[in-house]
């Protein structure tokens, strides 16, 4: 995740003017804020922080106000925030001041790619600023399109009457929502989120972003045509993550991001939704989050192999190789150069398993070139072939690592 809030969320809305709460930044002046609680009534001001920053809320990290001077009280013990989530301690960078918008009702919604069959899908929950993995799959809407025609009117009609969403908010959303799309399909998307959506109060009721959560795929040119400056990208990189993505330079993927440097699953991930599925799943068990697609070249696949094990084999308790179902990616070329850095650093943990999942071309061969080798070095494995479930496989991995930590006590 690149953006977090409306400091820049709001650009992005702007872009296809989806409706969007107003927004000022720690700049504002008093006449600024004062105008904003004329209109608004309160304001709400939040910590301003990069990446994939979230729950605030929770994190006792939001003042809502009716005044000026709590206003700028606020924006004084929250401009340089810290709280930790999970392994990660996040720093804020200013504050935003959003105007309040009185509701009758909160939406969920997202956008992100199918692991399964690659189809975009669209997810709305007619329940604002929920732990959507919380609720239960009848409160979601999980709707597969197909990206040439794109999100529709009808898509989002659909999912809102089996939702048993109002009358009186559906018209306006079916206006407002597949403009999103739009923005997904042209500026370089790999997921949106905004929760929550506030139906406005009024004559009628007006959908209104209160949250925008969103990433970008910097290979694809598409992402500049956003605007967004360069800080939205800028992030305070690991030794780890410095030496990965000096690979960045030429075939493939090589996005990393350091999650739990203590972790005990070293996961090869390929794919975004791979990466957001493990991520998920493995939680801080997994050392970094992942997307080595793209159809890397065997020397740059091996280049990155050698630099996880380097720094973290020697904790691991599992390495994974997963992935959906693979268009481009030649599979034998991935797994050979894995395995064969794999060889090369074995005596940093002789003990460590392996679990692969993955399908595309040259699956077949390149599972018998695993079964050699990993036989050769009598190192315990597992595969999965195309039809497993990508869930199915994290939850063996996660049971596996509980296991062998088990057997360490």
């Amino acid at each position: 995740m690149q953006l977090t809030g409306l400091k820049y969320g709001k650009r992005l809305m702007d872009i296809v003017d989806f409706p969007v709460a107003k927004t000022l930044t720690e700049t504002a002046t008093k006449e600024e804020i004062e105008a904003m609680l004329k209109e608004s009534g309160k304001v709400v001001v939040k910590p301003s922080f990069m990446g994939s920053a979230g729950k605030k809320g929770k994190a006792g990290l939001v003042r809502i106000v009716d005044n000026y001077a709590d206003a700028d009280a606020a924006r004084q013990e929250l401009y340089f925030a810290k709280y930790k989530q999970g392994n990660t301690e996040h720093k804020a960078k200013g504050v935003t001041f959003e105007e309040f918008v009185e509701s009758d009702a909160e939406l969920y919604f997202s956008i992100t790619t199918s692991t399964l069959d690659r189809k975009p899908v669209m997810m709305l929950i007619v329940e604002g600023g929920v732990e959507v993995e919380e609720l239960p799959p009848e409160k979601k809407a999980i709707v597969p399109f197909d990206p040439f025609e794109g999100l529709k009117g009808f898509h989002v009609n659909d999912a809102l009457l089996k939702l048993g969403c109002p009358k009186a908010f559906i018209s306006p959303l079916v206006q407002q929502i597949p403009k999103l799309w739009e923005l997904y399909n042209n500026y370089g998307l790999t997921m949106i989120e905004i929760n929550p959506i506030r139906m406005k109060k009024g004559k009628r009721p007006m959908p209104v972003a209160c949250d925008v959560k969103a990433a970008f795929d910097q290979d694809d040119p598409a992402f500049t045509r956003a605007g967004m400056p360069p800080e939205v990208f800028a992030t305070e990189l690991t030794d780890f993550e410095s030496e990965i993505n000096q690979l960045r330079t030429y075939q493939g993927q090589s996005d990393v991001v350091e999650i739990n440097p203590k972790g005990t699953v070293l996961p090869f991930m390929f794919g975004g939704g791979a990466n957001s599925a493990a991520t998920e799943v493995l939680g801080d068990r997994a050392i970094f989050s992942s997307d080595f697609g793209g159809n890397p070249p065997y020397q740059k696949m091996k280049e990155i192999a050698s630099i996880c094990y380097k720094h973290f084999l020697k904790q691991a308790n599992v390495v994974t190789i997963i992935g959906g179902k693979a268009n481009n990616t030649d599979i034998f070329v991935t797994i050979k150069a894995m395995l064969d850095a794999l060889r090369e650093n074995i005596k940093l943990n002789p003990d460590v398993h392996v679990v692969i999942g993955r399908g595309g071309p040259n699956v077949v061969q390149g599972m018998i070139y695993a079964r050699d080798l990993l036989d050769s070095l009598k190192i315990p494995y597992k595969m999965f072939g195309f039809d497993s479930s990508m869930i199915g496989v994290l939850n063996y991995v996660l049971e596996l690592d509980a296991w062998l930590e088990s057997k360490k006590k």
